[in-house]
């Protein structure tokens, strides 16, 4: 078995962020004592006055993020995933989709990845509460690759945007000379006429390994990788319920409001079809980020399983 080399993608993160910085002087971040886990450790070192350390703070981070984009400056407010979300979302409404500030927001270490310190830490619900707010672009790279690109796509727009920085290690699945991100496109990893597995950030990897699983048993499973979650590729969820007439979405997170729901939301206004939905419907136990991963059927098998459920085959 030849075992993938894995990524943090915050590593990506932290090293665009300080490229930026150093070719554009409004780049700041803006954390709530989150310098380590948010990988900012030498954007501070080699730009300590362009770095605002709010404490524990994420509405008043999340302000003052909207004050320093109305100064002219570009700023990325990092944080814990579900932190800046759960914590902030009215000042993420009010002061920063529905102002049109042009603030990055960056949740950090989202879905599963804080692993043992449970449900309090777990950031599953934020895809499904900022898909909610209007015009307000919610970005979830696969890898270190899509990672850069979109928080250089990110800067160069002028505009709010939340991207999902995963922690858990994942695997390379860009394509080499391709685009690894457009803002608002999902990229088709592989093709396949009897199932679509539509999966987005960590779950990317695995949904590739679960199509490798379902070819042993005869099913040519596409995968397509949802970057942009909101707004979605509507063109790209048509087609593959269309061509290939059942969908699987896994996603870490609560597909409640989510990428499943995004994605069912199309099929049934345009071609309904037998579909799966992937991610966390409950609070999770005690257990490091794999651990949960599995509870939920969150892995190569688990997908691959629930691709054969929808199409009436036996996993056994």
């Amino acid at each position: 078995m030849i075992l993938e080399e894995t990524h943090d993608c915050r590593d990506a993160f932290a090293d665009e962020l300080v490229r930026l910085a150093r070719a554009d002087s409004r780049v700041v971040a803006v954390c709530n004592d989150s310098v380590g886990s948010s990988k900012l450790g030498t954007f501070a070192a080699e730009f300590p006055d362009r770095l605002v350390n709010v404490g524990i703070a994420e509405q008043d981070m999340v302000g003052i993020g909207a004050g320093l984009a109305n100064a002219g400056l570009v700023p990325f407010v990092c944080g814990a995933a579900t932190f800046l979300t759960a914590r902030a979302l009215e000042q993420i409404k009010a002061d920063v989709a529905y102002s049109l500030a042009n603030v990055k927001l960056c949740g950090m270490s989202p879905g599963l990845a804080y692993g043992a310190l449970g449900p309090t830490h777990h950031s599953t619900e934020d895809l499904s509460w900022l898909r909610a707010i209007a015009d307000l672009p919610v970005i979830v790279p696969a890898d270190p690759a899509q990672t850069r690109a979109a928080i250089r796509w990110a800067a160069e727009t002028d505009g709010p945007v939340f991207l999902r920085i995963g922690r858990f290690p994942v695997p390379d699945v860009s394509p080499p000379g391709a685009p690894a991100f457009t803002y608002g496109r999902a990229v088709r990893l592989r093709e396949g006429v009897d199932a679509t597995i539509v999966a987005t950030g960590t779950m990317v990897s695995r949904a590739m390994q679960a199509a490798a699983l379902l070819e042993e048993r005869g099913v040519q499973a596409r995968v397509v990788n949802v970057s942009t979650v909101s707004p979605l590729d509507r063109e790209e969820i048509v087609a593959a319920a269309r061509q290939t007439g059942a969908v699987v979405t896994a996603e870490e997170a609560v597909p409640t409001g989510g990428l499943g729901a995004a994605v069912a939301e199309v099929v049934l206004e345009t071609r309904p079809v037998p579909m799966r939905l992937l991610g966390t419907r409950t609070f999770a136990p005690t257990g490091e980020t794999g651990f949960l991963l599995e509870h939920f059927g969150l892995t190569a098998d688990g997908i691959a399983r629930s691709a054969l459920e929808v199409l009436g085959l036996d996993h056994g």
